[in-house]
């Protein structure tokens, strides 16, 4: 299973990073009602830090984001999907118990794991750059200042020089 495939079908709901069902469906193919079924057997194996069900209006705004949401077209209009959390994904293997199922979450589980090293690096690479626009940003704002004095500096000389002269005029 190709992890870059996984993480397209990982999204930010709530602040979350989730699987919706029926994608977790179509990596474990098998259909999303029968994934849901398993899930409603066990209910108490997925708190709502584990699993939950989008609003509406999450659900609308998803579909019109996402190309495979809006393919939704045998889903009952008034149910909309679960989100599955990393914590969710994981324990859909002791309840999908084929070898399939085990394969897909060990890769799904490697793709949550590969998003968040991405997300610790770049915000290791973000601090630094602000360190460096800090630092940087500061000597050349000094440079900026010298630069528009000199140039406001030349300007008045010019303006004083195409004034016209009034007083005293000597020889």
């Amino acid at each position: 299973m190709q992890l870059q495939v996984i993480q397209t079908k990982i999204y930010e709901v709530r602040g979350q990073k989730v699987m919706l069902d029926f994608d977790l469906a179509e990596l474990y193919e098998v259909e999303t009602k029968r994934l849901n079924e398993a899930v409603k057997r066990n209910t108490e194996r997925f708190p709502e830090r584990f699993m939950f069900r989008l609003t509406v209006i999450e659900w609308e705004n998803m579909r019109s984001q996402i190309a495979t949401a809006s393919i939704q077209t045998k889903r009952n209009v008034a149910v909309t999907p679960f989100a599955f959390t990393e914590h969710g994904v994981t324990m859909l293997a002791s309840v999908l118990k084929s070898n399939k199922a085990i394969k897909v979450n060990i890769a799904i589980v490697e793709a949550f794991i590969a998003l968040k090293e991405f997300a610790l690096n770049y915000k290791e690479i973000d601090d630094k750059l602000k360190e460096l626009e800090n630092t940087y940003n500061k000597q050349f704002k000094d440079v900026y200042e010298a630069i528009n004095y000199l140039l406001q500096k030349n300007k008045q000389e010019t303006n004083q020089k195409e004034r016209k002269q009034i007083g005293y005029k000597t020889k």
